[in-house]
C-alpha cells in the first residue's frame, strides 16, 4: 500500500469520529518525520510506502495513513530526549538563547498555556548545553517528549 496523502490526526478529531476502530501503528523516531518519501512497518507487520506530495507538512504524533469501517493505521511518534529549559528571566532567556543558537541547536519555545505549563526552551539533549545549563545556572531538566514538531539540522553558511 502506497500513502499518498494524510486523512487527519487522532489528536485534532472528536473521539466517537473513530470509536471502536483498531489501530495500528506505524512507530517513528523523530528524525523520521522530515521525509516525505519513506518504506515503512506497522506494529502488525504491515509494509507501507509514503509518497507524501511536495510541499505538504511533516508527519506529526497521531496523523493518520489509512482507514475503513474497522481499521486505522497511525504514527506513533517515539519520544525524543530533551533539555526543558526554564530560564527565571529575560536576561537568561536571551543568553540561553544565543549559546544554543551559536552551537546550532534548534530550540522549540512553548509559554504556560502549553503541556509545560510554563514559559520554557526546549532542545535536543546534548551534554555540552547540559554542562553549560549547570554552569551559568539556568534551571532544567531532562526528559522525554514527543515532540510536535521535529528538530531539524540547521542549515548554516558563513
Amino acid at each position: 500500500m502506497i500513502i499518498e496523502e494524510i486523512l487527519g490526526n487522532l489528536h485534532e478529531l472528536p473521539r466517537d469520529a473513530y470509536a471502536g476502530r483498531h489501530q495500528e501503528r506505524v512507530v517513528l523516531p523523530g528524525s523520521l518525520l522530515v521525509k516525505r518519501i519513506q518504506r515503512v512497518t506497522t506494529d502488525h507487520g504491515k509494509e507501507l510506502g509514503i509518497r507524501l506530495p511536495s510541499g505538504s507538512g511533516h508527519l506529526r504524533d497521531g496523523d493518520i495513513l489509512a482507514a475503513d469501517e474497522a481499521n486505522l493505521i497511525v504514527v506513533s511518534v517515539l519520544p525524543t530526549d530533551v533539555l526543558v529549559i526554564a530560564p527565571g528571566t529575560i536576561h537568561e532567556m536571551g543568553v540561553v538563547a544565543h549559546s544554543l543558537g551559536n552551537r546550532h541547536l534548534q530550540a522549540q519555545f512553548f509559554d504556560a498555556a502549553s503541556e509545560y505549563q510554563a514559559d520554557v526552551m526546549v532542545c535536543q539533549y546534548d551534554h555540552t548545553v547540559e554542562d553549560y545549563l549547570k554552569h551559568v545556572g539556568v534551571p532544567y531538566q531532562r526528559q522525554e517528549r514527543v515532540m510536535p514538531v521535529p528538530f531539524r539540522h540547521a542549515e548554516h553558511t558563513h
